[in-house]
């Protein structure tokens, strides 16, 4: 049986992203994370950009012309779950996505989203940016 889950279509129960939304657990450090395998090339993905900390791919659940995701390589489950020591990395990412942003030619405006938990639809849980712009958006979102 397959499943829509985060995203990706993946055979139920070959992931712990299910139980880990069941659960709510903060610390999730598994190997079949999504975006892990992703990281480590073991998922094919449209990749935009790669550096020795992140990776930026195109989300094929598009919900703007432009929609890419930006994710660290090191695994953190949410924004909420992220220390400070991490935040030169999450700096990191939001420069990647101003990158990104000027190299896909987002001159009218872009949004950045991160969202943290189930309340706030984050389906995946290995912290990641939205990066959208190729149409008008409007405010508030959602």
């Amino acid at each position: 049986m397959r499943t829509r889950v985060a995203f990706f279509d993946m055979v139920e129960g070959t992931t712990n992203v299910t139980v880990f939304m069941k659960r709510g657990t903060k610390k999730h450090l598994s190997p079949d994370c999504i975006f892990c395998k992703i990281a480590r090339g073991e998922l094919k993905s449209q990749i935009i950009k790669e550096d020795d900390q992140a990776v930026a791919f195109r989300d094929i659940n598009s919900q703007a012309p432009t929609h890419i995701l930006i994710i660290p390589k090191k695994h953190i489950p949410t924004l909420a779950a992220a220390s400070q020591q991490e935040g030169d990395l999450l700096g990191h990412l939001l420069l990647m996505a101003r990158q990104i942003a000027s190299d896909e030619k987002l001159e009218s405006g872009y949004r950045v989203v991160i969202n943290n938990g189930v309340g706030a639809g984050q389906s995946v849980f290995h912290i990641h940016l939205h990066l959208l712009g190729g149409r008008v958006f409007t405010w508030p979102p959602g």
